[in-house]
Protein backbone atom coordinates (compact mmCIF):
# COMPACT_ATOMS: atom_id res chain seq x y z
CA UNK A 1 0.00 0.00 0.00
CA UNK A 2 1.81 3.09 -1.19
CA UNK A 3 1.05 6.36 0.59
CA UNK A 4 0.42 9.52 -1.34
CA UNK A 5 1.37 12.95 -0.16
CA UNK A 6 2.44 16.44 -1.08
CA UNK A 7 3.51 19.55 0.76
CA UNK A 8 1.98 22.81 -0.34
CA UNK A 9 4.70 25.47 0.15
CA UNK A 10 3.95 28.06 2.77
CA UNK A 11 2.58 31.27 1.32
CA UNK A 12 1.24 29.65 -1.84
CA UNK A 13 -2.38 29.91 -2.95
CA UNK A 14 -4.11 26.57 -3.63
CA UNK A 15 -6.63 28.23 -5.96
CA UNK A 16 -3.73 29.42 -8.11
CA UNK A 17 -0.94 26.91 -7.53
CA UNK A 18 -2.83 23.61 -7.62
CA UNK A 19 -1.42 21.74 -10.61
CA UNK A 20 -3.80 19.68 -12.81
CA UNK A 21 -2.89 16.04 -12.77
CA UNK A 22 -1.62 16.15 -9.19
CA UNK A 23 -4.81 14.61 -7.88
CA UNK A 24 -3.25 12.06 -5.46
CA UNK A 25 -2.50 14.84 -2.95
CA UNK A 26 -4.08 16.83 -0.19
CA UNK A 27 -3.18 20.46 0.39
CA UNK A 28 -3.36 22.28 3.69
CA UNK A 29 -2.74 25.92 4.43
CA UNK A 30 -2.80 27.19 7.98
CA UNK A 31 -3.11 30.80 9.12
CA UNK A 32 -4.64 32.97 11.83
CA UNK A 33 -8.40 32.88 12.44
CA UNK A 34 -8.29 29.17 11.51
CA UNK A 35 -8.11 29.93 7.79
CA UNK A 36 -7.84 26.26 6.96
CA UNK A 37 -8.50 24.95 3.46
CA UNK A 38 -8.66 21.23 2.78
CA UNK A 39 -8.43 20.78 -0.98
CA UNK A 40 -9.46 17.15 -0.93
CA UNK A 41 -12.93 18.13 0.26
CA UNK A 42 -13.36 21.41 -1.50
CA UNK A 43 -14.70 22.76 1.81
CA UNK A 44 -13.51 26.08 3.13
CA UNK A 45 -13.38 26.90 6.81
CA UNK A 46 -12.72 30.49 7.68
CA UNK A 47 -11.96 32.83 4.81
CA UNK A 48 -11.30 30.79 1.68
CA UNK A 49 -9.83 33.43 -0.61
CA UNK A 50 -7.96 35.64 1.80
CA UNK A 51 -4.56 34.27 2.60
CA UNK A 52 -3.14 36.05 5.67
CA UNK A 53 0.48 35.75 6.83
CA UNK A 54 1.05 32.20 8.04
CA UNK A 55 1.91 31.33 11.58
CA UNK A 56 5.31 29.74 12.11
CA UNK A 57 3.80 26.55 13.52
CA UNK A 58 0.53 24.68 13.22
CA UNK A 59 -1.06 24.05 16.63
CA UNK A 60 -1.02 20.44 17.72
CA UNK A 61 -4.80 20.43 18.20
CA UNK A 62 -5.23 21.27 14.51
CA UNK A 63 -2.99 18.39 13.46
CA UNK A 64 -5.02 15.95 15.57
CA UNK A 65 -8.29 17.40 14.27
CA UNK A 66 -7.24 16.93 10.65
CA UNK A 67 -6.24 13.31 11.20
CA UNK A 68 -9.65 12.66 12.79
CA UNK A 69 -11.75 14.25 10.04
CA UNK A 70 -14.51 11.95 8.78
CA UNK A 71 -17.56 12.12 6.56
CA UNK A 72 -18.48 12.37 2.87
CA UNK A 73 -15.91 14.32 0.93
CA UNK A 74 -13.16 13.71 3.49
CA UNK A 75 -10.34 11.34 2.60
CA UNK A 76 -8.87 9.31 5.48
CA UNK A 77 -5.49 10.75 6.42
CA UNK A 78 -2.59 8.35 6.97
CA UNK A 79 -0.31 10.91 8.58
CA UNK A 80 -0.18 14.63 9.17
CA UNK A 81 2.97 16.44 10.24
CA UNK A 82 4.21 20.04 10.28
CA UNK A 83 7.32 20.72 8.18
CA UNK A 84 9.33 23.88 7.48
CA UNK A 85 7.54 24.11 4.13
CA UNK A 86 4.01 23.72 5.52
CA UNK A 87 1.69 20.98 6.72
CA UNK A 88 2.30 17.67 4.96
CA UNK A 89 -0.40 15.04 4.61
CA UNK A 90 -0.18 11.48 3.39
CA UNK A 91 -3.09 9.41 2.19
CA UNK A 92 -3.14 5.65 1.74
CA UNK A 93 -4.93 5.25 -1.54
CA UNK A 94 -6.41 1.85 -0.85
CA UNK A 95 -7.97 3.17 2.36
CA UNK A 96 -9.45 6.13 0.49
CA UNK A 97 -10.86 3.84 -2.21
CA UNK A 98 -12.31 1.53 0.44
CA UNK A 99 -13.90 4.38 2.40
CA UNK A 100 -15.50 6.03 -0.62
CA UNK A 101 -16.41 3.04 -2.76
CA UNK A 102 -17.85 1.22 0.23
CA UNK A 103 -20.39 4.01 0.70
CA UNK A 104 -21.20 5.16 -2.82
CA UNK A 105 -24.67 6.40 -1.90
CA UNK A 106 -23.21 8.95 0.51
CA UNK A 107 -21.06 10.48 -2.22
CA UNK A 108 -23.56 10.35 -5.08
CA UNK A 109 -26.20 12.45 -3.33
CA UNK A 110 -26.34 15.95 -1.86
CA UNK A 111 -25.72 16.43 1.83
CA UNK A 112 -29.02 17.24 3.51
CA UNK A 113 -28.72 20.03 6.13
CA UNK A 114 -29.79 19.25 9.67
CA UNK A 115 -32.22 22.16 9.84
CA UNK A 116 -34.37 23.68 7.10
CA UNK A 117 -33.24 26.97 5.67
CA UNK A 118 -35.36 29.93 4.63
CA UNK A 119 -38.21 29.36 2.23
CA UNK A 120 -37.49 30.44 -1.33
CA UNK A 121 -39.88 31.78 -3.93
CA UNK A 122 -38.34 31.47 -7.39
CA UNK A 123 -39.97 33.95 -9.74
CA UNK A 124 -39.25 33.75 -13.47
CA UNK A 125 -41.17 36.51 -15.30
CA UNK A 126 -40.23 35.10 -18.71
CA UNK A 127 -42.80 32.33 -18.21
CA UNK A 128 -45.72 34.76 -18.32
CA UNK A 129 -45.67 34.91 -22.12
CA UNK A 130 -45.97 32.41 -24.94
CA UNK A 131 -43.16 30.19 -26.28
CA UNK A 132 -43.05 31.95 -29.65
CA UNK A 133 -42.24 35.23 -27.87
CA UNK A 134 -39.51 33.70 -25.68
CA UNK A 135 -36.13 35.24 -26.49
CA UNK A 136 -32.92 33.27 -25.97
CA UNK A 137 -31.97 35.43 -22.98
CA UNK A 138 -35.34 34.60 -21.43
CA UNK A 139 -34.89 30.92 -22.19
CA UNK A 140 -31.60 31.11 -20.34
CA UNK A 141 -33.38 32.57 -17.30
CA UNK A 142 -35.98 29.76 -17.44
CA UNK A 143 -33.29 27.05 -17.53
CA UNK A 144 -31.33 28.71 -14.70
CA UNK A 145 -34.48 28.90 -12.55
CA UNK A 146 -35.36 25.25 -13.23
CA UNK A 147 -31.85 24.04 -12.45
CA UNK A 148 -31.70 26.12 -9.27
CA UNK A 149 -35.09 24.79 -8.17
CA UNK A 150 -33.90 21.19 -8.61
CA UNK A 151 -30.73 21.89 -6.61
CA UNK A 152 -32.71 23.51 -3.79
CA UNK A 153 -35.26 20.67 -3.74
CA UNK A 154 -32.43 18.14 -3.50
CA UNK A 155 -31.22 19.93 -0.36
CA UNK A 156 -34.73 19.84 1.16
CA UNK A 157 -35.21 23.58 0.78
CA UNK A 158 -38.87 24.52 0.57
CA UNK A 159 -39.35 26.17 -2.83
CA UNK A 160 -42.35 27.77 -4.49
CA UNK A 161 -42.27 28.40 -8.25
CA UNK A 162 -43.93 31.49 -9.69
CA UNK A 163 -45.63 32.13 -12.05
CA UNK A 164 -47.88 29.21 -12.78
CA UNK A 165 -47.87 29.20 -16.58
CA UNK A 166 -51.11 30.23 -18.28
CA UNK A 167 -50.32 30.25 -21.98
CA UNK A 168 -51.84 27.02 -23.41
CA UNK A 169 -48.72 26.26 -25.46
CA UNK A 170 -46.13 26.88 -22.75
CA UNK A 171 -46.59 23.59 -20.79
CA UNK A 172 -45.92 21.55 -23.94
CA UNK A 173 -42.79 23.54 -24.73
CA UNK A 174 -41.51 23.24 -21.16
CA UNK A 175 -42.15 19.51 -21.29
CA UNK A 176 -40.03 19.35 -24.45
CA UNK A 177 -37.24 21.13 -22.58
CA UNK A 178 -37.71 18.87 -19.53
CA UNK A 179 -38.41 21.88 -17.37
CA UNK A 180 -40.58 21.07 -14.37
CA UNK A 181 -42.85 24.07 -13.72
CA UNK A 182 -46.44 24.30 -12.43
CA UNK A 183 -49.39 25.19 -14.63
CA UNK A 184 -52.05 27.68 -13.61
CA UNK A 185 -55.23 26.74 -11.81
CA UNK A 186 -56.98 29.98 -10.87
CA UNK A 187 -55.96 33.60 -10.61
CA UNK A 188 -55.08 35.10 -7.25
CA UNK A 189 -57.44 37.78 -5.92
CA UNK A 190 -56.31 41.34 -6.60
CA UNK A 191 -58.99 43.34 -4.74
CA UNK A 192 -56.86 44.29 -1.73
CA UNK A 193 -53.93 45.34 -3.88
CA UNK A 194 -56.20 47.32 -6.20
CA UNK A 195 -57.71 49.22 -3.27
CA UNK A 196 -54.28 50.06 -1.92
CA UNK A 197 -53.06 51.07 -5.38
CA UNK A 198 -56.02 53.39 -5.92
CA UNK A 199 -55.20 55.12 -2.64
CA UNK A 200 -51.59 55.60 -3.73
CA UNK A 201 -52.28 56.82 -7.26
CA UNK A 202 -50.94 60.20 -8.27
CA UNK A 203 -53.21 62.37 -10.45
CA UNK A 204 -52.21 62.28 -14.11
CA UNK A 205 -50.01 65.15 -15.23
CA UNK A 206 -51.11 67.37 -18.07
CA UNK A 207 -54.16 65.25 -18.76
CA UNK A 208 -51.98 62.22 -19.43
CA UNK A 209 -53.92 59.62 -21.39
CA UNK A 210 -53.72 56.22 -19.74
CA UNK A 211 -53.58 53.07 -21.89
CA UNK A 212 -56.41 50.52 -21.63
CA UNK A 213 -56.28 48.52 -18.41
CA UNK A 214 -54.16 51.12 -16.59
CA UNK A 215 -55.33 52.49 -13.26
CA UNK A 216 -52.77 55.28 -12.99
CA UNK A 217 -49.23 55.93 -11.78
CA UNK A 218 -47.66 55.27 -8.42
CA UNK A 219 -44.53 57.25 -7.72
CA UNK A 220 -41.65 55.27 -6.27
CA UNK A 221 -38.98 57.92 -5.95
CA UNK A 222 -38.98 57.95 -2.16
CA UNK A 223 -38.49 54.18 -2.06
CA UNK A 224 -35.64 54.43 -4.58
CA UNK A 225 -34.00 57.09 -2.41
CA UNK A 226 -34.53 54.95 0.68
CA UNK A 227 -33.36 51.62 -0.71
CA UNK A 228 -31.76 52.19 -4.07
CA UNK A 229 -28.57 54.05 -3.20
CA UNK A 230 -27.27 51.24 -1.03
CA UNK A 231 -28.87 48.19 -2.60
CA UNK A 232 -28.49 48.64 -6.34
CA UNK A 233 -31.85 49.91 -7.58
CA UNK A 234 -31.62 52.02 -10.69
CA UNK A 235 -31.62 55.72 -9.66
CA UNK A 236 -33.67 56.51 -12.80
CA UNK A 237 -36.67 54.69 -11.36
CA UNK A 238 -39.34 57.29 -10.76
CA UNK A 239 -42.83 55.86 -11.20
CA UNK A 240 -44.71 52.75 -12.17
CA UNK A 241 -47.79 52.53 -14.37
CA UNK A 242 -50.20 50.32 -12.44
CA UNK A 243 -52.25 47.97 -14.62
CA UNK A 244 -54.59 45.09 -13.93
CA UNK A 245 -51.98 42.67 -15.30
CA UNK A 246 -49.33 44.08 -12.97
CA UNK A 247 -51.64 43.69 -9.98
CA UNK A 248 -52.25 40.06 -11.00
CA UNK A 249 -48.49 39.47 -10.99
CA UNK A 250 -48.19 40.98 -7.50
CA UNK A 251 -51.18 39.01 -6.26
CA UNK A 252 -49.61 35.72 -7.34
CA UNK A 253 -46.33 36.58 -5.63
CA UNK A 254 -48.23 37.70 -2.54
CA UNK A 255 -50.17 34.45 -2.44
CA UNK A 256 -47.00 32.39 -2.81
CA UNK A 257 -45.63 34.02 0.32
CA UNK A 258 -48.79 34.15 2.43
CA UNK A 259 -50.31 30.77 1.63
CA UNK A 260 -47.17 28.65 1.66
CA UNK A 261 -48.07 25.03 1.05
CA UNK A 262 -45.77 22.24 2.11
CA UNK A 263 -44.88 19.88 -0.68
CA UNK A 264 -45.60 16.61 1.08
CA UNK A 265 -44.81 14.55 -2.00
CA UNK A 266 -41.14 15.55 -1.70
CA UNK A 267 -41.08 15.54 2.08
CA UNK A 268 -40.26 19.25 2.20
CA UNK A 269 -40.86 21.21 5.35
CA UNK A 270 -41.16 24.95 5.66
CA UNK A 271 -39.03 26.91 8.08
CA UNK A 272 -40.44 27.09 11.63
CA UNK A 273 -41.15 30.82 11.28
CA UNK A 274 -43.99 31.21 8.81
CA UNK A 275 -43.69 34.98 8.56
CA UNK A 276 -42.54 36.90 5.53
CA UNK A 277 -39.13 37.49 7.10
CA UNK A 278 -38.31 33.76 6.79
CA UNK A 279 -38.95 33.89 3.05
CA UNK A 280 -36.63 35.07 0.32
CA UNK A 281 -37.94 35.93 -3.13
CA UNK A 282 -35.45 35.40 -5.96
CA UNK A 283 -36.43 37.00 -9.26
CA UNK A 284 -34.58 35.15 -12.03
CA UNK A 285 -34.68 37.63 -14.89
CA UNK A 286 -32.96 38.35 -18.18
CA UNK A 287 -30.97 41.55 -18.34
CA UNK A 288 -33.70 43.10 -20.50
CA UNK A 289 -36.34 42.42 -17.83
CA UNK A 290 -34.48 43.71 -14.80
CA UNK A 291 -35.59 47.35 -14.93
CA UNK A 292 -39.26 46.40 -15.03
CA UNK A 293 -38.70 43.86 -12.23
CA UNK A 294 -37.16 46.57 -10.03
CA UNK A 295 -40.35 48.59 -10.48
CA UNK A 296 -42.38 45.55 -9.47
CA UNK A 297 -40.29 45.03 -6.31
CA UNK A 298 -40.77 48.59 -5.16
CA UNK A 299 -44.47 48.56 -6.00
CA UNK A 300 -44.91 45.39 -3.94
CA UNK A 301 -43.32 47.09 -0.94
CA UNK A 302 -45.48 50.16 -1.58
CA UNK A 303 -48.78 48.27 -1.70
CA UNK A 304 -48.20 45.39 0.73
CA UNK A 305 -46.98 45.91 4.29
CA UNK A 306 -46.30 42.15 4.53
CA UNK A 307 -44.08 41.98 1.44
CA UNK A 308 -40.86 40.02 2.09
CA UNK A 309 -37.95 42.13 3.21
CA UNK A 310 -35.59 40.01 1.14
CA UNK A 311 -36.10 40.31 -2.58
CA UNK A 312 -33.08 39.43 -4.69
CA UNK A 313 -32.40 39.61 -8.41
CA UNK A 314 -30.50 36.88 -10.21
CA UNK A 315 -29.87 38.61 -13.53
CA UNK A 316 -28.91 36.47 -16.51
CA UNK A 317 -26.58 38.07 -19.01
CA UNK A 318 -27.35 38.55 -22.70
CA UNK A 319 -27.22 35.72 -25.23
CA UNK A 320 -25.45 36.49 -28.50
CA UNK A 321 -25.68 34.19 -31.52
CA UNK A 322 -22.55 34.01 -33.67
CA UNK A 323 -23.25 34.61 -37.34
CA UNK A 324 -27.02 34.91 -36.95
CA UNK A 325 -29.50 37.69 -36.23
CA UNK A 326 -30.62 38.17 -32.66
CA UNK A 327 -34.24 37.37 -33.48
CA UNK A 328 -33.97 33.60 -33.01
CA UNK A 329 -36.73 32.49 -30.65
CA UNK A 330 -36.53 29.67 -28.12
CA UNK A 331 -38.73 27.25 -30.15
CA UNK A 332 -36.67 27.97 -33.29
CA UNK A 333 -33.48 27.26 -31.34
CA UNK A 334 -34.89 23.94 -30.11
CA UNK A 335 -36.02 22.91 -33.60
CA UNK A 336 -32.59 23.79 -35.01
CA UNK A 337 -30.77 21.64 -32.46
CA UNK A 338 -33.25 18.78 -32.91
CA UNK A 339 -32.80 18.83 -36.69
CA UNK A 340 -29.01 18.80 -36.26
CA UNK A 341 -29.16 15.81 -33.91
CA UNK A 342 -31.37 13.87 -36.34
CA UNK A 343 -29.13 14.75 -39.27
CA UNK A 344 -25.95 13.71 -37.44
CA UNK A 345 -27.51 10.36 -36.45
CA UNK A 346 -28.68 9.68 -40.01
CA UNK A 347 -25.17 10.34 -41.33
CA UNK A 348 -23.61 8.13 -38.67
CA UNK A 349 -25.97 5.17 -39.14
CA UNK A 350 -26.61 5.55 -42.83
CA UNK A 351 -30.38 5.66 -42.50
CA UNK A 352 -33.16 7.93 -41.36
CA UNK A 353 -34.56 6.94 -37.95
CA UNK A 354 -37.41 9.47 -37.94
CA UNK A 355 -40.01 6.68 -37.94
CA UNK A 356 -38.50 4.89 -34.95
CA UNK A 357 -40.22 6.25 -31.81
CA UNK A 358 -37.53 4.95 -29.43
CA UNK A 359 -34.76 6.68 -31.38
CA UNK A 360 -36.79 9.88 -31.69
CA UNK A 361 -37.08 10.02 -27.91
CA UNK A 362 -33.31 9.66 -27.65
CA UNK A 363 -32.89 12.48 -30.18
CA UNK A 364 -35.18 14.71 -28.13
CA UNK A 365 -33.10 14.03 -25.02
CA UNK A 366 -29.87 14.78 -26.89
CA UNK A 367 -31.34 18.02 -28.24
CA UNK A 368 -32.30 19.19 -24.76
CA UNK A 369 -28.93 18.11 -23.35
CA UNK A 370 -27.19 20.17 -26.02
CA UNK A 371 -29.30 23.22 -25.19
CA UNK A 372 -28.95 22.94 -21.42
CA UNK A 373 -25.19 22.47 -21.47
CA UNK A 374 -24.86 25.42 -23.84
CA UNK A 375 -27.07 27.64 -21.72
CA UNK A 376 -25.88 26.56 -18.27
CA UNK A 377 -22.13 26.01 -18.66
CA UNK A 378 -21.46 29.74 -18.37
CA UNK A 379 -22.00 31.67 -15.13
CA UNK A 380 -25.52 33.11 -15.42
CA UNK A 381 -24.48 36.73 -14.98
CA UNK A 382 -21.97 36.55 -17.86
CA UNK A 383 -22.67 37.10 -21.53
CA UNK A 384 -23.23 33.87 -23.46
CA UNK A 385 -22.10 33.41 -27.05
CA UNK A 386 -23.86 30.63 -28.95
CA UNK A 387 -22.38 28.90 -31.99
CA UNK A 388 -25.10 27.27 -34.05
CA UNK A 389 -22.86 25.11 -36.25
CA UNK A 390 -23.50 21.37 -36.52
CA UNK A 391 -20.24 20.67 -34.67
CA UNK A 392 -21.93 21.75 -31.43
CA UNK A 393 -23.84 18.46 -31.25
CA UNK A 394 -20.94 16.09 -32.01
CA UNK A 395 -20.15 13.31 -29.53
CA UNK A 396 -16.48 14.09 -30.15
CA UNK A 397 -16.81 17.66 -28.94
CA UNK A 398 -15.72 17.39 -25.32
CA UNK A 399 -17.59 20.50 -24.18
CA UNK A 400 -21.04 19.46 -25.37
CA UNK A 401 -24.01 17.88 -23.63
CA UNK A 402 -23.98 15.22 -26.35
CA UNK A 403 -20.48 14.20 -25.26
CA UNK A 404 -21.67 13.79 -21.66
CA UNK A 405 -24.68 11.72 -22.74
CA UNK A 406 -22.43 9.60 -24.98
CA UNK A 407 -20.22 8.69 -22.03
CA UNK A 408 -23.31 8.00 -19.93
CA UNK A 409 -24.33 5.48 -22.61
CA UNK A 410 -20.83 3.97 -22.63
CA UNK A 411 -21.11 3.28 -18.91
CA UNK A 412 -24.51 1.66 -19.42
CA UNK A 413 -23.08 -0.51 -22.20
CA UNK A 414 -20.18 -1.56 -19.98
CA UNK A 415 -22.42 -2.82 -17.20
CA UNK A 416 -24.79 -4.45 -19.66
CA UNK A 417 -21.83 -6.30 -21.18
CA UNK A 418 -20.75 -7.50 -17.74
CA UNK A 419 -24.30 -8.68 -17.00
CA UNK A 420 -24.55 -10.62 -20.28
CA UNK A 421 -21.14 -12.24 -19.73
CA UNK A 422 -22.09 -13.17 -16.17
CA UNK A 423 -25.32 -14.79 -17.39
CA UNK A 424 -23.28 -16.77 -19.90
CA UNK A 425 -21.06 -18.03 -17.07
CA UNK A 426 -17.93 -16.13 -18.16
CA UNK A 427 -17.78 -13.99 -15.02
CA UNK A 428 -18.93 -14.73 -11.46
CA UNK A 429 -21.64 -12.68 -9.78
CA UNK A 430 -20.52 -9.40 -8.27
CA UNK A 431 -19.10 -10.06 -4.79
CA UNK A 432 -19.92 -8.01 -1.67
CA UNK A 433 -18.21 -4.64 -1.80
CA UNK A 434 -16.64 -5.29 1.62
CA UNK A 435 -14.68 -8.19 0.10
CA UNK A 436 -13.11 -6.16 -2.75
CA UNK A 437 -9.38 -5.47 -2.76
CA UNK A 438 -8.99 -1.82 -3.74
CA UNK A 439 -5.20 -2.00 -3.48
CA UNK A 440 -5.44 -3.46 -7.01
CA UNK A 441 -6.40 -0.02 -8.34
CA UNK A 442 -3.00 1.27 -9.48
CA UNK A 443 -3.82 3.42 -12.49
CA UNK A 444 -3.54 7.19 -12.05
CA UNK A 445 -6.78 7.60 -13.98
CA UNK A 446 -8.59 5.61 -11.28
CA UNK A 447 -7.34 7.91 -8.56
CA UNK A 448 -8.19 10.93 -10.69
CA UNK A 449 -11.82 9.77 -11.05
CA UNK A 450 -12.13 9.20 -7.31
CA UNK A 451 -10.32 12.31 -6.14
CA UNK A 452 -11.64 14.86 -8.64
CA UNK A 453 -15.13 13.49 -9.33
CA UNK A 454 -16.52 11.32 -6.53
CA UNK A 455 -15.00 12.81 -3.38
CA UNK A 456 -15.97 16.45 -4.02
CA UNK A 457 -19.40 15.79 -5.55
CA UNK A 458 -21.58 16.32 -2.40
CA UNK A 459 -19.85 19.63 -1.74
CA UNK A 460 -20.29 20.69 -5.37
CA UNK A 461 -24.03 20.08 -5.10
CA UNK A 462 -24.12 22.13 -1.90
CA UNK A 463 -22.39 25.02 -3.63
CA UNK A 464 -24.89 24.84 -6.50
CA UNK A 465 -27.78 25.20 -4.04
CA UNK A 466 -26.11 27.92 -1.96
CA UNK A 467 -27.89 31.27 -2.17
CA UNK A 468 -26.41 34.25 -0.32
CA UNK A 469 -29.57 34.91 1.69
CA UNK A 470 -28.09 37.57 3.94
CA UNK A 471 -25.78 39.23 1.42
CA UNK A 472 -26.30 42.98 1.15
CA UNK A 473 -27.59 44.52 -2.04
CA UNK A 474 -30.23 43.72 -4.58
CA UNK A 475 -28.29 41.33 -6.80
CA UNK A 476 -27.13 37.83 -6.03
CA UNK A 477 -25.19 35.24 -7.97
CA UNK A 478 -25.72 31.51 -8.23
CA UNK A 479 -23.25 28.81 -9.24
CA UNK A 480 -25.57 27.18 -11.75
CA UNK A 481 -22.67 26.56 -14.13
CA UNK A 482 -20.90 24.18 -11.75
CA UNK A 483 -22.81 20.98 -12.48
CA UNK A 484 -22.42 21.25 -16.27
CA UNK A 485 -18.70 21.99 -16.02
CA UNK A 486 -18.26 19.15 -13.53
CA UNK A 487 -20.07 16.63 -15.74
CA UNK A 488 -18.02 17.65 -18.77
CA UNK A 489 -14.77 17.21 -16.84
CA UNK A 490 -15.96 13.90 -15.37
CA UNK A 491 -16.82 12.68 -18.88
CA UNK A 492 -13.41 13.70 -20.18
CA UNK A 493 -11.62 11.90 -17.33
CA UNK A 494 -13.77 8.80 -17.74
CA UNK A 495 -13.37 8.78 -21.52
CA UNK A 496 -9.59 9.02 -21.23
CA UNK A 497 -9.50 6.18 -18.70
CA UNK A 498 -11.99 4.01 -20.58
CA UNK A 499 -10.11 4.39 -23.87
CA UNK A 500 -6.86 3.32 -22.22
CA UNK A 501 -7.87 0.62 -19.71
CA UNK A 502 -9.64 -2.62 -20.60
CA UNK A 503 -12.20 -3.04 -17.81
CA UNK A 504 -13.73 -6.42 -18.69
CA UNK A 505 -10.68 -8.57 -19.09
CA UNK A 506 -10.30 -12.19 -19.97
CA UNK A 507 -12.43 -14.53 -17.84
CA UNK A 508 -9.55 -15.77 -15.70
CA UNK A 509 -9.96 -16.05 -11.92
CA UNK A 510 -6.71 -14.24 -11.08
CA UNK A 511 -7.98 -11.14 -13.00
CA UNK A 512 -11.40 -10.98 -11.38
CA UNK A 513 -10.25 -9.06 -8.29
CA UNK A 514 -9.00 -6.07 -10.25
CA UNK A 515 -11.97 -6.21 -12.60
CA UNK A 516 -14.47 -6.03 -9.74
CA UNK A 517 -12.57 -3.20 -8.03
CA UNK A 518 -12.66 -1.24 -11.29
CA UNK A 519 -16.34 -1.97 -11.83
CA UNK A 520 -17.14 -0.70 -8.34
CA UNK A 521 -15.23 2.51 -9.08
CA UNK A 522 -17.19 2.96 -12.30
CA UNK A 523 -20.42 2.20 -10.46
CA UNK A 524 -19.67 5.23 -8.31
CA UNK A 525 -18.86 7.28 -11.42
CA UNK A 526 -22.16 6.19 -12.96
CA UNK A 527 -24.15 7.16 -9.85
CA UNK A 528 -22.49 10.56 -9.67
CA UNK A 529 -23.14 11.12 -13.38
CA UNK A 530 -26.80 10.12 -13.07
CA UNK A 531 -27.31 12.41 -10.06
CA UNK A 532 -25.70 15.30 -11.90
CA UNK A 533 -27.92 14.76 -14.94
CA UNK A 534 -30.98 14.63 -12.68
CA UNK A 535 -30.04 18.11 -11.42
CA UNK A 536 -30.46 19.21 -15.04
CA UNK A 537 -33.69 17.32 -15.61
CA UNK A 538 -31.98 14.91 -18.01
CA UNK A 539 -32.52 11.13 -17.96
CA UNK A 540 -29.51 8.82 -18.40
CA UNK A 541 -29.29 7.18 -21.82
CA UNK A 542 -28.40 3.51 -22.24
CA UNK A 543 -27.35 3.89 -25.88
CA UNK A 544 -26.87 6.54 -28.55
Amino acid sequence: MRPTGLILPRGSNPDRDLVPGKAPTTHIVWGPRCALRLEVTGVDVGEPRRWPPLEPEVPERVVHAIVGLQGPGVAPVLSCAPTPAGLALQLRRSAVFERVLGAVAAYAAPTVPAAPGPRVVLHCPALRGSPCALRLSQLRAVLVADHLARALHAHRVSVRLVPAVRDPHMPTFLQQLRVDWPAASERAATEALRSRALAELTPARNAEALPPGALGRVYLKELVDERGRTTGYDPKLDSCLVTEDLLAVLAELQQAVQDWAEDSSLGLAAAPDAGADSCMVVHVVSCEEEFQQQKLDLLWWKLDDQAPLRQKHLVCGPVKVAGAPGTLTAPEYYELRHAQVCKASALKRGRDLAQDSAWMEIFRVLSVATIKFEMLSTAPQSQLLLALADSSISTKGTKSGTFVMYNCARLATLFESYKCSMEQGLYPTFPPVSSLDFSLLHDEGEWLLLFNSILPFPDLLSQTAALPCTAPGLHITARTEMVCKFLVQLSMDFSSYYNRVHILGEPRPHLFGQMFARLQLLRAVREVLHTGLAMLGLPPLSHI
